[in-house]
């Protein structure tokens, strides 16, 4: 399968062309949320010698994450797949980062920073290069997810929200996941759609855990002027 996946869910922003294991062409960039500058110039750069009527789908990470890194993404996306009839895909961003992971034997614990002191979670069991869901995707507290994985032999926390995790978890079981493994990728979301439904364009939307910050203050005014 011919694939582009796109990641715009977090601070980095990433494009990978892919044909089934094999890595065409794939780019990441750190440049902050700038992806309303950013993300169509890199999948231009990535798609560069490929005709988008060739592609079988175009993967994107829908969430969880930023609510504008989401957005621009998933709307992105959404008018390369219309304008070029192509199908979608969603893909959690959280499996997506569990699939950094392929060559490990261990639990990953995929995190994003929800702010105070919570997160965007899921659990992941890697073994022998197959990736199992352990949980669904949640915003969850550091103390309950100390709970969650505090029997794990082996645990590798990755994500957005890692290093914050990690210095506040206080276990010894868990070990911070390497730089290059850290952030969602391209080639992770290629990996995680694999075995996914396609979609047409008009049903891809972004997928949030929570209210918007805006949102949640809004629906505080009302609770209160009742």
């Amino acid at each position: 399968m011919l694939l582009l996946s796109v990641d715009s869910s977090a601070v980095t922003a990433s494009a990978a062309l892919t044909d089934g294991n094999r890595v065409i062409k794939s780019e990441l960039i750190n440049k902050g949320l700038t992806h309303s500058e950013t993300l169509l110039p890199l999948i231009k750069r990535v798609m560069d010698g490929c005709s988008y009527d060739k592609l079988d789908a175009i993967a994107i990470t829908a969430g969880p994450g930023s609510f504008t890194g989401v957005r621009i993404g998933v709307a992105t996306v959404k008018g390369l797949a219309f304008s070029n009839d192509i199908p979608c895909i969603s893909v959690s961003t959280l499996e997506a980062i569990a699939y950094n992971f392929v060559d490990e034997n261990c639990v990953v614990c995929a995190v994003m920073d929800a702010r105070r002191m919570q997160f965007y979670n899921a659990l992941f069991k890697v073994e022998n290069g197959n990736v199992t869901r352990i949980c669904e995707d949640r915003a969850i507290s550091i103390d309950d997810l100390k709970e969650d994985i505090k029997n794990y032999d082996k645990v590798i926390i990755a994500g957005d929200g890692a290093k914050l995790c990690i210095e506040n978890i206080g276990l010894e079981n868990v070990i911070l996941a390497d730089e290059d493994k850290i952030y969602q990728n391209g080639i992770g979301v290629s990996r995680a759609a694999q075995n996914k439904d396609k979609m047409n364009s008009a049903s891809l939307m972004p997928v949030y855990l929570r209210l918007s910050q805006a949102e949640r203050e809004l629906k505080l005014k009302k609770e209160i002027k009742k």
